[in-house]
């Protein structure tokens, strides 16, 4: 790479910094209680909400791992998986936002305590906090994945397995640092409005990373699909089901152990983005942002659909990578089947100044979704841990500092585990192909051993008024997580159970969770004591304030 290269990317890698750390510092003085930093005084705009959620679901792993699986699968089955989420988006703005607003939470966890008491907000926060700082942290791997490939160009070999290491535990500092900053200081306002900007950054640099592809390859599209004629090239749409002569069980084994089908877009998918946009403080304090719950509602449904055309490109220019490789006389010089495949064709194909806007949209989609990250995860444990259970009688100055020093917590805890993420990567890398990872996998579902268990309290709490308590959710959240455990294999089934014990794969975790914490827990009948608290605390329209 020419020095002239080198300082055009490195221009415009300064100028999204410069921008993103400026709006953000920009709010730090603004806020001065913990309700308006956590939701930014309720008067967002819907538009810039909706930007926000995409910039946090289209993460780091999105950037990377759908042209992965682009290029793995040479298909768009994946983008099945958005039929569920456009109906799971519909369901939570129609059912979960305006109760939200009702009673007036700051945690969504503070409505379970409403709802049920305080035992199920405990073990629903718990389970969000440790879920959520996983999930992140795998994700956080992923950004630094660019970096690296830049440090090793930069380097003219291939490192040891310890420089390598090193080389991700710094690029993961210098991310979580510069993110930190602004979202430490200015609260949800700063992550909202730096997401605009991320947003409008990814979407750019995917347009510019099509418009290169099909410059570099003859007869552009049509000259691409002279390559792709094997037997699932190009689909879309597929039932996963077997060949004539299978049972019916066969057949539903065969689809739960597929990720991209059309019964796990209808169910699956659904019951997913239920769970991660209904449960997870991590997107619905985005939404609780707007200044009533019809604006929130619209700002879910809409990101649904805008999802589907973003992921399909990310996922064309997997397969237009597969294609140029194919074409390419130095085919052989690239890293075939590792995670690292559309970041070495950034660093190596693309011209200058678009591969700056290249690594300023991986940077994008990397902070938004760790500031995100880190906003809820302090948010709830100041709201539902600090306040609710250490000091309750803390004063706002107290709360304030509490939120920023709890951010600086979660970033460093975030960077442990995206370093060991990065640790167990880089050791799979000298398996076969077969074993080698793919990042969306490990990202998706990492939390679907938990949060079915979240959706399933919450469903019971939205859709019934006497059923569920304090103890038969905990138990109901506990059999959800071992169900789920068994079915995908994390504890072992007996060998002689294996035929009637499906194996699912991770689209199919959260469903499977939710249906059996929801089933037990409703159970076991809600109080007349917590029936009558309820209607207190409506009748008060008072924020619950976390207090014992």
């Amino acid at each position: 790479m020419s020095p002239t290269a080198i300082i055009l990317d490195g221009l415009v890698i300064a100028a999204y910094f410069a921008i993103i750390i400026f709006i953000g510092l920009k709010m730090s003085t603004k806020e001065k209680s913990l309700e308006g930093y956590a939701l930014g005084g309720r008067n967002i705009p819907w538009w810039a909400i909706l930007a926000s959620i995409l910039a946090a679901e289209i993460s780091a792993a999105t950037f990377l791992g759908a042209p992965n699986e682009g290029y793995t699968l040479r298909n768009f089955t994946y983008i099945q998986l958005g039929i569920g989420t456009i109906l799971a988006r519909i369901f939570v703005g129609m059912v979960f936002i305006k109760p939200y607003y009702d009673y007036k939470v700051i945690s969504v966890y503070e409505y379970l305590e409403v709802r049920f008491g305080k035992g199920t907000r405990r073990v629903a926060s718990f389970v969000f906090l440790l879920s959520r700082a996983l999930a992140s942290g795998t994700r956080l791997y992923v950004a630094g994945i660019l970096l690296v490939i830049g440090f090793q160009m930069a380097l003219g070999h291939e490192p040891t397995w310890q420089v390598k290491l090193a080389m991700y535990v710094g690029a993961l500092v210098f991310i979580v640092v510069a993110t930190s900053i602004y979202t430490a200081a200015g609260g949800v306002k700063a992550v909202v409005w730096t997401d605009v900007i991320q947003a409008t950054i990814l979407i750019i640099s995917v347009g510019c990373a099509l418009w290169v592809l099909f410059g570099r390859i003859p007869g552009g599209w049509e000259g691409a699909k002279v390559h792709l004629t094997g037997e699932n090239d190009l689909k879309v749409f597929d039932w996963g089901l077997l060949p004539a002569g299978h049972t019916v069980w066969e057949n539903v084994k065969h689809v739960l152990a597929n990720e991209y089908t059309l019964w796990a877009a209808f169910l699956g998918s659904t019951f997913t983005t239920m769970a991660t946009h209904g449960t997870d403080q991590d997107m619905v304090q985005r939404m609780l942002t707007a200044k009533d719950h019809k604006s929130g509602r619209l700002a879910v449904i809409v990101s649904g659909l805008a999802d589907i055309p973003i992921v399909g490109c990310f996922l064309l220019t997997g397969i237009l990578v597969f294609v140029f490789y194919k074409i390419t006389p130095h085919a052989a010089d690239f890293p075939s089947n590792t995670p690292e495949i559309w970041p070495y064709f950034i660093m190596h194909e693309l011209p200058p100044l678009v591969r700056g806007l290249l690594i300023a949209g991986l940077l994008a989609t990397a902070m938004g979704s760790l500031s995100t990250a880190l906003n809820a995860l302090a948010t709830t444990f100041c709201r539902d841990w600090y306040q609710g259970v250490f000091r309750p009688k803390a004063s706002e100055e107290q709360l304030l500092r509490a939120v920023k020093w709890s951010t600086i917590f979660f970033a460093v805890l975030l960077i442990i585990i995206g370093s060991l993420t990065a640790a167990v990567v880089i050791h799979n890398q000298g398996q076969p192909a077969e074993h080698k990872i793919r990042i969306l996998p490990i990202v998706l579902g990492s939390f679907g051993y938990t949060y079915g268990s979240l959706l399933g309290v919450f469903l019971a709490g939205m859709l019934t008024r006497r059923r569920g308590n304090d103890t038969g959710n905990v138990i109901a959240m506990a059999a959800g997580f071992i169900v789920v455990a068994f079915l995908s294999r994390l504890f072992p089934v007996p060998h002689s159970l294996e035929y009637w014990i499906p194996e699912i794969e991770f689209p199919w975790r959260i469903m499977f969770g939710t249906i059996v914490t929801a089933a037990v827990a409703l159970c076991f009948p809600t109080s007349d004591a917590t029936l009558a608290g309820i209607e207190k605390h409506l009748r008060e329209a008072k924020p619950l304030g976390g207090r014992e």
